[in-house]
């Protein structure tokens, strides 16, 4: 009985480690690049992730360096770009739903978003709401509707993959495998 064992698990080993035609590596390759757009939206929508995770814990004032430093290898400038979040979202409270003077949005766009958090208060010290939780409201609106794109773009991909017959899975594998 351990004869034929070893007989048949010789066998098993052996064609397992035949290797595959050369035509399916091609074929596997080219079901695994179907997967590359999603790939590289999902690596958005998880640094989208944790970005958002240091916009509700970093305290303002140091936002925009606290992630500098923790995505360094980003291309982004995150000083600007919280800027032109706080100036958009300023000025759709000014034009479209008139709910804040216009002197504040010139203020807003005249100073930095460093400089802005700390002489709001001094510059309009009859403002009634919490300007800091205001900021904050409106950077992780804006974080959070990033994230909703990118997860429906993942599943716009993932539809797509479905619709050619294929399953997900299998061409995240190949992808992985061939094209990573």
């Amino acid at each position: 009985m351990d004869e034929l064992k070893e007989t048949y698990a010789s066998e098993s080993k052996v064609a397992s480690s035949k290797p595959k035609p050369k035509s399916q590596d091609e074929k596997d390759r080219a079901i695994g690049k179907l997967y590359e757009d999603a790939w590289e939206y999902e690596e958005d929508l998880a640094c989208f992730e944790a970005e958002l995770e240091l916009v509700k814990r970093i305290d303002l004032k140091d936002l925009g360096t606290t992630l500098l430093d923790e995505f360094p290898g980003e291309d982004r400038d995150y000083n600007q770009e919280l800027q032109n979040v706080l100036e958009r979202a300023w000025t759709n409270y000014v034009e479209l739903e008139q709910s804040k003077p216009l002197e504040q949005l010139e203020f807003i766009k005249t100073n930095t978003f460093s400089t802005i958090l700390e002489q709001f208060r001094t510059e309009f010290p009859s403002y009634e709401s919490n300007f800091e939780n205001e900021v904050k409201e409106i950077l992780v609106a804006r974080w959070e509707m990033l994230i909703a794109i990118k997860k429906e773009h993942i599943k716009e991909e993932i539809d797509d993959i479905k619709t050619m017959g294929l399953k997900p899975n299998y061409v995240k594998r190949m992808y992985k495998q061939y094209c990573r």
